[in-house]
């Protein structure tokens, strides 16, 4: 090929006709195609064309191996979705959450939660350790807010995680309204001394929770006092959404809350108009130091390759408002579920099928990465990690993340879920708790659900049991149990 580049850079600097050269190029690909190759490229292109067929081969015997499954997992979704175990996934996440109610990083009641899924799991015949682990420990304090110019009215506020309170006195101030980090910018010099109200539209989650996140430091950078952030979802019913915020390094730290929907586009109306607004905020609000509290772990060993493990996880904190029902004690009781069905059906898997319900995922996946920093020295050894974090609406999909290979293998998995109309394989996989362990090269997989309606109880006080369908459930429960055990039971780990 160099010789090809040589002879073309000479023969343009020499000014040759277009027409000649292309003649020239044209005898010399005639000339090259009949060269005879040299044996170490025969030798080369031989054993490329074994390993490919070997690879086609193994995929394919795989694709077999899969579809002999169709008998069990057949049996796993009657069971989960219309024999003895009906509603059972349900019934235990009412029970969780009347019982516990809401669990935040570091309260009491985060406590109790841990406490009654270890008695839960080993009243289960399940196998359960803890594993201890640091988390934050914020606690809200009383709160309020009250628009007294031009008009008089409460404001419904949630204090966004980890922000600072007011002083005792609370803040009083003019507001300054904004759509936009840009518009922010642009208007720098009224926002000296005021509460910044950022009235952002909702695009999607992704993109517009920046303004939950780093609002706070973006208006403190041009002298604001405090922010007033418009709460992300694209449906309100005059209720606030809360969530964590991130401070950045070097920037006064002013609080942060989350207010309605109505009263943003209230207060930009009031805005646009000319009218001077005044609120009055006030936030108890206070880091403590970090609490102790623990991972529970629960799992059903594998018979041959017990050290190798298919992990499914939710996680079993929440936001102290509402009950945590669908973020994320849904996902915290499939993955319960998923090990009970298994037992009950008297089987036993290859390698582990381990449930972890993660600690203070709401603050960033913490306890989650002091898993993965515990455990990541058998990496190798984790076959595929699962993370149900979206709601346990009606199942839509598998989401995977892995290698090509992997996803041929998982494609033939979710084959198995056609009884429950489910076979759609997407990417990529998608949870804060298993991220670590994708960017080290662990196939993940996360559960792609009817996610309409996720977003207006996210957060809010409105998560409640209210929001949870039985049936939905069920077939969250059996899709779970399917994948999970298929994977665990085959005869080699998916390839990385």
């Amino acid at each position: 090929m160099n010789i090809w580049f040589a002879q073309r850079s000479q023969m343009a600097q020499e000014g040759t006709p277009p027409f000649l050269l292309f003649i020239f190029l044209l005898m010399l690909s005639s000339v090259c195609v009949g060269l005879p190759r040299a044996p170490s490229t025969i030798r080369s292109m031989a054993g490329a064309q074994t390993v490919s067929s070997h690879r086609a081969r193994k995929v394919s015997n795989t694709a077999a191996e899969v579809a002999g499954y169709a008998d069990v997992a057949k049996r796993i979704i009657d069971l989960a979705v219309f024999g003895a175990a009906q509603n059972r996934s349900y019934g235990r996440l009412a029970d969780f959450t009347d019982t516990i109610g809401n669990r935040v990083s570091g309260s009491h009641n985060l406590e109790m939660a841990i406490k009654y899924m270890y008695n839960a799991f080993a009243q289960d015949g399940l196998d359960v350790h803890l594993e201890p682990v640091k988390i934050p420990h914020w606690v809200r304090g009383k709160e309020s807010a009250e628009m007294i110019a031009p008009r008089a009215k409460n404001l419904a506020i949630l204090g966004l995680g980890g922000s600072v309170g007011t002083p005792a006195e609370g803040i009083k101030a003019e507001v300054l309204v904004v759509q936009s980090f840009e518009e922010l910018k642009h208007r720098a010099s009224e926002a000296l001394g005021r509460i910044v109200v950022f009235n952002q539209p909702f695009i999607s989650y992704g993109e517009t929770v920046a303004y939950r996140t780093y609002g706070a430091s973006e208006a403190a950078k041009v002298g604001a006092v405090a922010t007033l952030i418009r709460s992300i979802t694209p449906f309100s019913i005059n209720s606030p959404h809360t969530g964590w915020q991130d401070y950045q390094e070097g920037v006064k730290r002013i609080p942060s809350a989350c207010i309605t929907v109505e009263d943003a586009e209230l207060m930009w109306r009031m805005a646009q108009r000319g009218q001077s607004i005044v609120v009055r905020l006030s936030m108890g609000a206070k880091t403590l130091p970090d609490a102790d509290s623990y991972n529970t772990v629960a799992e059903i060993r594998g018979w041959q390759h017990p050290e190798q493990v298919v992990l499914l996880s939710g996680h079993l904190d929440s936001w102290d408002v509402g009950q945590g029902a669908m973020d994320d004690g849904g996902g915290a009781m499939i993955s319960w579920e998923a090990l009970s069905l298994i037992k009950d059906l008297g089987l036993r898997p290859r390698r582990t099928m381990r449930t972890v319900l993660w600690t203070a995922e709401e603050q960033g996946g913490v306890g989650a990465q002091q898993y993965f920093d515990l455990h990541k020295v058998n990496k190798s050894n984790f076959d595929l990690v699962m993370e149900s974090d979206s709601g346990t609406f009606a199942p839509v999909a598998l989401e995977f993340t892995g290698s090509a290979a992997a996803r041929k293998i998982m494609a033939e998995v979710v084959k198995l879920l056609a009884p429950i109309n489910t076979t759609t394989l997407e990417a990529p996989g998608e949870g804060t708790d298993i991220s670590p362990w994708m960017k080290a090269g662990v196939p993940g997989a996360s559960l792609h659900v009817a996610f309409e309606r996720y977003l207006w109880f996210h957060h809010s006080e409105g998560d409640t049991m209210s929001v949870q369908d039985p049936r939905e459930m069920n077939l969250c429960s059996a899709l779970w149990a399917v994948v999970a055990y298929v994977v665990a039971d085959l005869q080699d780990m998916l390839p990385r």
